[in-house]
């Protein structure tokens, strides 16, 4: 493993803002959101077991996700030189080997956080931190596809957390995860794959000269953008199929409406593919997540 650029320059000790930008904070809401999605999709009672939801929550966002983009920012030094520079490792704000200390560091955390969370959590705190490192090192590095990179992604940060935070509920009563939940969690982490390709768009350049074969750097950003749309359209499709199944109709109803909301966003976004991406993440995105919470209380205790 080579050492970074940094390594030639006079810093000897990390920049704590850069620490923070490290982890990427903003990246940390989608994991909670779905840890707190799956604690509700449980049925049991929340505040009675306030504290094993809220060390979740900090689990999957702050310590596993952030773990996750210290891995990735690591592995990626190379790709960042040449698309964002400005970035705390190629900057030099991190020297030396810092940048890889943090990861594993925080990956040691991972793991101790998720054993006060029972066997469920430890479980999934394992598959979390192996997934983020299958993501981002050699040789494994999944993100080298615009396939499987994505879809690691979208289980780890939507599928993953949802089935967890009900296990670790549903655990405090005797009980597993249901049907209704695992199958509702699945089909959100697998649209999520089109939310992972669009975070791809703005290291098209990069991406190129280095072999990575994310969707928007093999087809371009106009058919990328199209697959990406379809994925999401089809697995938030599946789920209102589902809850009319289950006989909850007006959570349908009320998922359908914020679909056709992401298909007007879509239809915006389609005009500038690689330069609206940003936009997109904060509509239609939104839209995405919010129809996340309303399944959850539509599924909520559901035994099928």
């Amino acid at each position: 493993m080579s050492a970074p650029d940094s390594l030639t320059t006079q810093r000897t000790l990390p920049e704590p803002r850069a620490m923070l930008r490290l982890i990427k904070p903003v990246t940390w809401f989608p994991p909670m959101w779905a840890y707190l999605c799956g604690a509700v999709s449980s049925g049991v009672a929340i505040w009675s077991h306030w504290g094993l939801v809220l060390l979740g929550i900090v689990l999957a966002g702050p310590i596993v996700c952030g773990m996750s983009q210290a891995a990735n920012d690591w592995c990626d030094r190379h790709v960042d030189a040449i698309n964002e520079p400005d970035r705390p490792i190629p900057s030099g704000r991190i020297p030396g080997y810092w940048g890889l200390y943090i990861a594993l560091a925080m990956s040691a955390l991972s793991l101790v956080v998720g054993w006060q969370l029972g066997s469920w959590g430890f479980g999934a705190t394992v598959v979390g931190v192996l997934a983020a490192w299958a993501y981002s090192v050699e040789p494994v590095r999944l993100k080298r596809s615009g396939w499987w990179g994505p879809g690691l992604v979208g289980i780890a940060y939507e599928g993953l957390p949802w089935i967890t935070g009900a296990a670790v509920l549903l655990a405090t009563v005797g009980a597993a995860p249901t049907y209704p939940i695992v199958a509702m969690a699945t089909l959100y982490a697998l649209g999520a794959h089109g939310i992972m390709t669009i975070n791809d768009f703005k290291a098209i350049e990069g991406d190129r000269k280095l072999g990575i074969r994310s969707l928007p750097a093999v087809y371009g950003p106009e058919v990328a953008a199209k697959i990406a749309c379809t994925v999401m359209g089809l697995a938030q499709a599946l789920v209102i199929t589902m809850l009319f199944l289950f006989g909850k109709p007006f959570h349908a109803g009320a998922v359908l409406v914020l679909l056709f909301g992401q298909f007007w966003a879509m239809s915006v976004w389609m005009r500038d593919p690689e330069g609206k991406a940003p936009w997109y993440n904060g509509t239609g995105v939104v839209m995405y997540v919010s129809g996340m919470m309303i399944t959850a209380f539509a599924i909520r205790g559901m035994v099928i």
